[in-house]
């Protein structure tokens, strides 16, 4: 079920539908009524941005208007009408380890004195790539302002180290804002995403799809020899999470190194999972790698990373290019302020100490889900990577972005989620994940399971 249900059926996911359709109409009258504040910045904003909003998708949350924040700490939101909430959105991982961590303020507060960009290289960068090649065992690396621009830049790189035009992605991946990977598998052919605004290339004659999980689909698109690389989340995570099925990984990464493609991972989403990713936790090999959003601690930044032999590559084919602008990075690159930022975050945030409490708080969290979905018998999952937890309207996990997208339910979801934001706890507004962080409280997720059985049984009548 998705979206485009019109919420007709008596029952729908396990849920009585009309209790639904009648505690969303509450939900939403009691929010109008106790955010007046944010009420009235939206009204001022609607007068001079686009939706009422700076970036569209801000209205995609679960609010009949913008909820505006006034300040963000550790695990906790304030907006602008004085309520607290404690946070499971995190930012949608921008925020992974906490909101302004004060080894990464000390930093900012620090630079803010000595400079913010000067197009030059400092030895904050050169900690951060000794850092990450500890981390991650990939030993060159190159920076950006964001994960999008990484995968952009990286995908440049590529395309001129093989020769190959071609790029592999996996049907309803998420890479960012990066045109290339808008398509996805309709009735098994590769098909431009229809919500892609003003791209007037044909993406499907450079950018080969496939199903997540399916080896015998990526032997046979990597068997013409035409693609640079594959580019994938370890975890697909954006369309619901889908994990790799046991094995399908080291199968993955044989094939795509015998057909002589490169193999980019993603670990934007998927750094949940310890602190040298996915990648590092389960012993894959990428040739490169990218992480965005949470590296600086909620400052604008990304990396990406590879291995010798292809940087050497890459180095030839820059030294072979004609002069001029590569159309890879940009001035603010590797600006002082976020380097500092980045050093603080992966020197005394992102510890294996920080992680090992935000895999116990996330396990506390996930039992919790299962047990309350299973009180309520509803035909719901739970998922978990690492930090990431979510719960998804099905019994058994989907295995690839097609299943994912069928349990879908937007609708649902946004009942859900502004039940449990009236009541101080706010989860990501795409589907429905969670985060913990460093400082997430024992009883902020004792707080959020009550509140989230309360939900169900209000959904449920149970």
């Amino acid at each position: 079920m998705n979206s485009s249900q019109t919420g007709a059926e008596p029952v729908r996911h396990g849920v009585d539908w009309s209790r639904a359709l009648a505690l969303h109409s509450a939900e939403r009258a009691s929010f109008s009524l106790n955010n007046p504040n944010s009420a009235a910045l939206a009204q001022r904003a609607a007068r001079h941005m686009l939706f009422g909003v700076p970036l569209h998708w801000m209205t995609d949350w679960s609010t009949p208007f913008p909820l505006s924040v006034a300040q963000a700490s550790g695990a906790q939101v304030v907006d602008v009408d004085a309520h607290v909430y404690a946070d499971f959105c995190l930012g949608d991982t921008g925020a992974m380890f906490g909101h302004a961590p004060r080894p990464v303020a000390e930093a900012l507060a620090r630079q803010s004195e000595l400079g913010y960009t000067a197009m030059m290289p400092s030895e904050d960068a050169v900690w951060v790539a000794e850092e990450l090649t500890r981390r991650f065992g990939l030993p060159v690396w190159q920076f950006a302002l964001s994960a999008s621009d990484a995968n952009r830049f990286m995908l440049r790189w590529l395309r001129a180290a093989t020769g190959r035009s071609k790029i592999l992605v996996f049907n309803g991946c998420y890479h960012g804002t990066v045109d290339d990977v808008f398509v996805d598998l309709v009735d098994g052919q590769a098909r431009q995403r229809d919500s892609l605004l003003g791209q007037v290339s044909d993406l499907t004659a450079t950018t080969v799809v496939v199903e997540f999980n399916d080896l015998e689909a990526l032997e046979a698109a990597l068997s013409s020899g035409e693609v640079a690389c594959v580019l994938a989340e370890p975890v697909m995570t954006n369309i619901g999470m889908v994990l790799p099925q046991d094995g399908y990984w080291a199968a993955a990464q044989e094939i795509i190194e015998r057909h002589g493609s490169l193999l980019v991972l993603d670990e934007t989403h998927t750094i949940s999972s310890g602190p040298g990713g996915y990648t590092m936790q389960h012993g894959l090999r990428p040739d490169a790698l990218v992480l965005g959003k949470p590296v600086g601690g909620g400052v604008p930044c990304a990396v990406y990373g590879f291995s010798l032999s292809l940087a050497t590559r890459i180095e030839q084919a820059k030294r072979a290019a004609p002069p001029g602008h590569s159309g890879v990075g940009t001035t603010l690159t590797a600006n002082m302020l976020s380097m500092a930022a980045m050093r603080a975050n992966l020197g005394q945030v992102m510890t294996d100490e920080a992680y090992e409490r935000m895999f116990a708080l996330a396990e506390q969290l996930a039992q919790g889900l299962v047990e309350a979905i299973a009180r309520h018998r509803l035909p719901w999952c739970v998922t978990r990577v690492g930090a990431r937890t979510e719960f998804q309207f099905s019994t058994v996990a989907p295995i690839n972005g097609s299943a994912a997208e069928l349990i879908l339910d937007s609708q649902l979801e946004h009942i859900i989620h502004l039940y449990l934001l009236n009541r101080g706890m706010l989860i990501t507004p795409f589907h429905n994940m969670m985060l913990v962080c460093p400082d997430t409280e024992p009883h902020d997720i004792v707080r959020f399971l009550q509140i989230f059985d309360a939900c169900l049984a209000q959904l449920c009548g149970t």
